[in-house]
């Protein structure tokens, strides 16, 4: 599992489809690579967004994010992106996602995802879930 001391690290490679024409990566692209390493610990802990549609009826939405952009990256860079999940409420949860090169800090981001039934209303984790996730917050406030 890729996750260690309640961080998921994403390994991910700057491409020249993430540069603008000076070969730095462009700014919103770091949230794509925020919304992959999202994703992928999300499947790390045996939950699949295609699953929560099927069979919950859910999504998460990107609610509120902050971003700081401290060092760009540039073409063929290798970045880490970590995810750490600061508070799993039940319909809510709060995350910072660090991205990295070389172990310096480039970007911080902190998000807010919010729960929503497919259907546009408000939603709630399904307590196994909800679980799941809380057992990761747990590792990172200790």
């Amino acid at each position: 599992m890729n996750l260690k001391d309640g961080e998921f690290v994403l390994p991910v490679r700057v491409y020249y489809e993430d540069t603008d024409a000076g070969g730095v990566v462009y700014y919103a692209n770091y949230l794509k690579f925020a919304e992959r390493a999202r994703t992928e610990m999300l499947r790390e802990l045996g939950i699949e967004n295609s699953n929560l549609q099927d069979c919950h009826g859910i999504a998460f939405v990107v609610r509120k994010i902050e971003v700081e952009y401290l060092q760009p990256a540039r073409l063929d860079d290798v970045l880490e992106v970590g995810v750490k999940l600061i508070k799993v409420g039940g319909a809510s949860i709060q995350g910072e996602q660090i991205i990295r090169r070389n172990k310096e800090v480039i970007v911080r981001i902190n998000v807010r995802l919010g729960c929503m039934k497919l259907d546009g209303g408000p939603g709630r984790l399904p307590a196994d879930i909800r679980k799941i996730l809380q057992d990761v917050e747990t590792k990172v406030e200790k």
